[in-house]
């Protein structure tokens, strides 16, 4: 597996640089989240780290590489991946669409 060396922004983590796997695309994940364990053994606390553009190009204004923000408002319980088909936001069978709740002929 590959790995990048991505720095971090904020929290307990700031100006530390540290090796990211990278995903087939090539980029980091969009969240990283750090385990941190509970000092009287209790449930471990989750930092959460956001991934955002480190720079762009003066010129061309090209991508320059990602880098990690901390975000105190995620507390990492909510779910790490959402599937189209979760079922959020469905709207039912006759409730609009490209395709007509009827037959076209009535």
């Amino acid at each position: 597996m590959k790995s990048d060396d991505t720095p971090f922004e904020g929290g307990p983590l700031d100006g530390r640089v540290l090796p990211v796997l990278l995903g087939i695309t090539g980029h980091p994940p969009k969240t990283y989240r750090v385990p941190v364990p509970a000092p009287d053994g209790g449930p471990p606390t989750v930092l959460v780290y956001r991934r955002v553009q480190a720079a762009t190009s003066r010129r061309l204004g090209l991508h320059r590489g990602w880098k990690y923000v901390f975000d105190p408002e995620d507390d990492g319980s909510g779910p790490r991946f959402a599937l189209p088909w979760g079922g959020r936001g469905h709207k039912g069978r006759d409730a609009g669409g490209a395709t007509p709740g009827g037959n076209a002929d009535e």
